[in-house]
């Protein structure tokens, strides 16, 4: 399990406090019926008719949950619950139709588990990620939820979940967070922490004062939880390597068990309350009976860390899977142990359903394996079962001389496929395209500014793929990039996101003078957020007079603009258009990862955003971009040099100073620039008092179109033809198509300021 930064800004420093992010999570067609990344959890749900339809939930290291239709040799998915910002690392079924989730996001979430996907509640009380889950099956009120901060909650998901009614509109406004995919603001509940100065975070604060049971007594990270039927026992176990027994329903530790000599990674109660089974990293299983509280038997059976076990309703039998890729049945009484099937990655955890298991791995597919559940004795009759040790090298042992048993299952019964994770991606020097390598050895080419696949190469060598699609172009770095999702995370962060410019004729924009600048920042966001400012305008219709032109108070955002300079992009005003290279695709759209001035971070799809977002919701900046048209100030856009002729030529001196042009500025402009120079009657000074180009000629030389001999500022040129020129860096003739930047990043190499020198070349 990778740990990432938080993405709320803490602490009560001096220090520029770090803008929120926005980041974008690019999905391929097959994601929305897929998962794209490992699965860490299961759970199914039972139908309670004859001839109901059973389901079940698997929830990804994607960020997703997804419902499935189970037939008899099939699976359909049909829905998919999406708010989490991070892996999704278990889930529970409470309460009969009350899906429980928890994440890395550090927060549990709740959802209606017949719904179309909305989370109806947002729990946040953990300071860490979130890592385990354990109901109670009678008590259906009651969840515990464990993670890496060493806490332990109890959860009565009812009284969490029901809000209670507001006393004022102002405490509503409050305690609505408006971003799960209802139509409603819902209420987030456990929003309670303290920051560094022990004050209150107002946006965090319990807004209808349910506040879980704590079971305190966790020294570090907790892995796993059991409850048993009746809610009234749990069990922690993690990397202590000691188990700790519960009263749920005070929070008080009852006992303490120690046997395991690594982390404890699963856990199981029987009904009762009675007994319990362990898996630790120690590759060993043991039963516990808590009411002699102590270790009654060890069964040496895996070869490696042990990560999930699955009882028959019996407590009689235990499937047992983990690292060692193997998938164990063992008969608790008699320690007849047998290999029911050999998988190609670690297995995480297990979900039995009638007499089949279902099988969750590192993979993003998953299967369901005959298992017997209702008679294992039938497994054993199959021959091939061994007697499960009780010292963990004895497996070992057994596994070095080569005697490991014959698996029982070489198929399962089917196979519900996902979609190869991305494990390597590399960012391209055009700056917008990204090459990806897949688990599955596939290597992609994507358009990240599009959100779309331009070419499937297949299983090549990502290298040499990535030498062949090598261009010599010098862009800023303007987005950041990670795929802990299982596919591109695209991240903005401001200022850095407005760096890159490109001129709308290198984009193939038509309708568009050809030398207007295109911030692809700035296009981006637009793209975007194009659905939600089709929907903010259809809401904004029906409040605004009809000449259109009054605008909600929330079009302007309440932070005070003293502590950023802000200008406006002169280019973009009044341009609320999406440009076709921007505009993203509806049939796999983009999810949006970020936070506003309160509730957290959230996560939906841009076809899904209503509308009703504001600051609360998006960060400031964004809102500032796309709804004011107000760019940060950038640095760095300008490109200071010098322009000189060649050594030993008799062309004339056109200028002594230095001169200063966009980075993006071709050579072609700088060539034209010197001959319109060499034409004139009169040499011009073309340099300003800050050493730039002077708005006529060097608003010629940036944006005249290549050959084209009109001038501004009213001068006239000769009549005579015009030179052909050259310009060279460091003795190398330039490409007209590169670009200042280019130029200097690899031609010049060197920090100091840019050095071209120009020759008319003789007999053109």
């Amino acid at each position: 399990m990778h740990r990432v930064g938080s993405a709320a800004n803490n602490g009560n420093s001096n220090r520029p406090r770090k803008e929120k992010r926005l980041t974008y999570v690019l999905s391929d067609a097959n994601d929305r019926k897929q998962h794209c990344a490992g699965l860490n959890c299961l759970a199914v749900l039972q139908s309670s008719a004859s001839d109901g339809c059973n389901y079940l939930f698997t929830g990804s290291r994607d960020g997703t949950l997804k419902r499935w239709a189970l037939g008899k040799d099939a699976a359909t998915c049909s829905a998919t619950f999406e708010s989490h910002v991070d892996w999704v690392n278990d889930t529970v079924i409470a309460g009969g139709n009350t899906l429980v989730s928890c994440s890395s996001d550090t927060t549990l979430k709740t959802w209606n588990c017949l719904s179309d996907g909305t989370c109806t509640r947002t729990l946040r009380q953990h300071s860490d990620y979130v890592t385990c889950l354990a109901a109670a099956e009678k008590n259906t009120n009651w969840v515990a939820s464990g993670g890496l901060g060493g806490e332990v909650f109890i959860w009565d998901i009812e009284a969490a979940v029901t809000p209670l009614s507001k006393s004022s509109d102002v405490m509503e406004d409050d305690c609505s967070i408006g971003i799960n995919g209802s139509a409603n603001p819902l209420t987030i509940s456990s929003l309670r922490t303290v920051s560094s100065n022990n004050s209150i975070n107002a946006s965090t604060t319990q807004c209808h004062g349910y506040v879980p049971i704590t079971a305190k007594g966790h020294k570090e990270s907790v892995y796993a939880l059991a409850m048993n039927d009746n809610g009234t026992l749990l069990v922690s176990g993690g990397t202590e390597k000691v188990l700790r027994v519960w009263d749920p329903r005070t929070g008080s530790k009852t006992m303490k068990l120690r046997g395991h000599i690594d982390n404890t990674r699963a856990l199981l109660l029987d009904s009762t309350g009675r007994y319990c089974l362990s898996g630790s990293s120690d590759s060993m299983i043991r039963l516990w009976d808590l009411g002699q509280q102590r270790c009654v038997h060890s069964y040496a059976v895996h070869t490696d860390s042990v990560w999930a076990l699955a009882s028959t309703p019996t407590f009689g039998h235990v499937y047992s899977g983990g690292r060692d890729l193997s998938l164990y049945l063992t008969d608790l009484t008699t320690r007849e142990s047998i290999l029911l099937c050999k998988k190609e990655h670690p297995i995480l955890q297990l979900a039995l359903d009638d007499d089949s298991i279902w099988v969750a791995t590192t993979d993003s597919s998953f299967h369901r394996w005959p298992a017997e559940g209702q008679n294992p004795q039938k497994v054993f009759q199959r021959g091939g079962s061994f007697l499960a040790g009780n010292l963990s090298f004895s497996r070992a042992r057994v596994c070095l001389e080569g005697t490991a048993p014959a698996p029982v299952y070489k198929e399962p019964i089917f196979t519900i496929p996902g979609t190869p994770a991305i494990v390597q991606h590399e960012i391209l020097n055009n700056r917008r395209d990204v090459l990806t390598k897949d688990t599955a050895g596939s290597v992609k080419l994507w358009d990240i500014i599009k959100g779309i696949v331009i070419e499937d190469y297949g299983q090549v060598s990502f290298d040499e793929k990535k030498e062949q699609l090598f261009e010599m172009v010098s862009i800023p770095s303007w987005f950041t990039l990670d795929a802990r999702l299982g596919s591109l995370s695209v991240h903005l962060d401001t200022p850095q996101c407005f760096s890159a410019e490109m001129y709308s004729a290198d984009l193939n924009i038509t309708g568009k003078s050809e030398d207007d600048k295109v911030n692809l920042g700035r296009e981006t966001l637009k793209g975007l957020l194009a659905h939600w400012m089709t929907k903010r305008r259809q809401r904004l219709g029906l409040q605004t007079p009809a000449n259109g032109n009054a605008l909600s108070r929330k079009d302007t955002t309440p932070r005070s603009l003293a502590h950023s300079r802000i200008e406006v992009d002169g280019n973009a005003l009044n341009d609320s258009t999406v440009y076709p290279p921007f505009e993203l695709s509806t049939v796999s759209p983009p999810s949006i990862i970020t936070e506003g001035s309160q509730g957290g971070p959230w996560r939906k799809k841009i076809t899904e955003l209503d509308g009703i977002e504001d600051e609360k919701d998006f960060p400031w900046w964004v809102l500032d971009c796309v709804l004011n048209n107000q760019l940060p100030s950038r640095e760095n856009t300008k490109c200071s040099f010098y322009l000189h002729p060649c050594e030993g030529s008799a062309v004339q001196i056109l200028t002594q100073g230095k001169l200063s042009a966009p980075r993006i500025l071709r050579t072609q402009k700088v060539i034209n620039y010197v001959k319109e120079k060499m034409v004139l009657d009169k040499p011009i000074d073309n340099l300003n008092t800050v050493g730039t180009f002077a708005p006529g000629i060097g608003g010629q030389l940036q944006h005249s179109a290549v050959g084209d001999g009109s001038f501004r500022s009213g001068l006239k040129p000769r009549q005579k033809l015009r030179p052909s020129v050259e310009i060279l860096c460091n003795n190398q003739v330039l490409s007209p198509d590169m670009s200042l930047a280019t130029v200097r990043a690899y031609i010049w190499k060197k920090p100091e300021d840019l050095v071209l020198n120009y020759r008319v070349i003789q007999g053109r």
